[in-house]
């Protein structure tokens, strides 16, 4: 979470100060920035997601995203896609995908994204 803060410069005590977060915070201790978790999409897509004949994939945005519930410091989450469209564009494909990155153990999704990628061909 240091890290994370550092670069990004959100070092919000909810995230970075441990004891404070223990303390104060509503959630019993220290919790993963929403930005850390949306960015985990990435990674889980490319474990998730095999797909040929594409020389290029371009993350081109998201058209909404929510966190309804936060990671705490510790815990162990996944992702989860669905192909939501494709479209033709110049070159290639737009894609959209509804994207869940959901919490072990949790009620409640830690981040609901519609994810749009570009694959080029």
């Amino acid at each position: 979470m240091d890290a994370f803060g550092q670069i990004t410069g959100d070092q919000q005590w909810i995230h970075v100060d441990v004891e404070r977060a223990k303390r104060e915070s509503p959630f019993g201790g220290p919790i993963v920035h929403g930005y850390l978790t949306l960015s985990l999409l990435a990674k889980f897509a490319l474990e998730c997601i095999d797909v040929e004949g594409v020389k290029l994939a371009v993350n081109y945005g998201f058209n909404r995203v929510r966190f309804p519930s936060p990671v705490k410091v510790g815990s162990r989450v996944r992702g989860r896609f669905v192909l939501g469209a494709v479209d033709d564009i110049p070159g290639g494909v737009q894609v959209v995908w509804q994207t869940v990155v959901e919490i072990e153990g949790g009620d409640r999704p830690a981040c609901v994204a519609e994810m749009v990628t570009r694959w080029y061909v």
